[in-house]
């Protein structure tokens, strides 16, 4: 009887310890997931196409487009605007965005992120950008405007006057000018921070191409990169 008594009680010990075992396994795998959970996914920082502080005092850039490439060089005296589109450059920004507005003998207009995510909603074309804008940098310490829409010229596009008296810059947005005498007009009032370098024809290829509805051209435009020259 007593030998029955005390395996009973080692059986019944044995039993709660294999008990206690699987308690405890549960609770740690418990723990570890809600560890995990409590965890915030870590996202992979997203590869830059070239390194930005590689570059000279006025770097240039070769735009690629589904018709052909405009070298272009940024200007020094315009810092924030020159590092701003490079910086756009570098994290592939600029990629598969349309030139959404072109009007010949005048200028063609792209930068616009929409034209790329949303391209059944053309109502929309010309408002996108990043979520900020670049203050302008459009007159020296004197008053002096800095650079002229010279054929060729790099602009930043902005909202008008009424909506931005202080003619801030978009903050992707830009306009290569086709016509100087047309975009004579505009000076002093966008900032110019670049030149076209090469690939003029490209900017009046571009500019003659067919357009309907806000001067969208019919046949969309692409940028397929924006990569330094080396």
């Amino acid at each position: 009887m007593k030998k029955i008594f005390i395996l009973a009680s080692l059986l019944s010990l044995l039993l709660f310890s294999c008990k206690n075992g699987e308690n405890n396994q549960e609770g740690q795998n418990q723990q570890q997931a809600a560890a995990q959970q409590a965890e915030p996914e870590k996202k992979e920082e997203p590869k830059l196409a070239f390194n930005p502080d590689s570059l000279g005092a006025e770097p240039q850039f070769d735009i690629v487009t589904s018709m052909g490439t405009i070298r272009v060089k940024l200007y020094e005296d315009t810092p924030k605007h020159k590092k701003n589109f490079i910086r756009l450059a570098a994290n592939k920004y600029y990629d598969g965005i349309t030139f959404h507005r072109v009007i010949n003998h005048f200028m063609i207009q792209t930068g616009d992120p929409y034209t790329r995510d949303y391209p059944d909603r053309a109502d929309v074309f010309g408002t996108g950008g990043p979520g900020y804008t670049v203050p302008a940098e459009i007159k020296d310490e004197a008053g002096k405007t800095l650079h002229l829409h010279k054929k060729g010229a790099l602009a930043a596009a902005r909202k008008g006057d009424r909506a931005n008296p202080e003619k801030a810059s978009s903050g992707s947005q830009f306009y290569i000018v086709q016509d100087a005498n047309a975009c004579k007009q505009l000076d002093g009032d966008y900032t110019v921070f670049g030149e076209t370098v090469s690939g003029l024809d490209i900017v009046d290829k571009i500019a003659s191409v067919k357009t309907g509805a806000k001067d969208r051209p019919v046949t969309d435009i692409k940028i397929i990169s924006i990569l330094p020259v080396k």
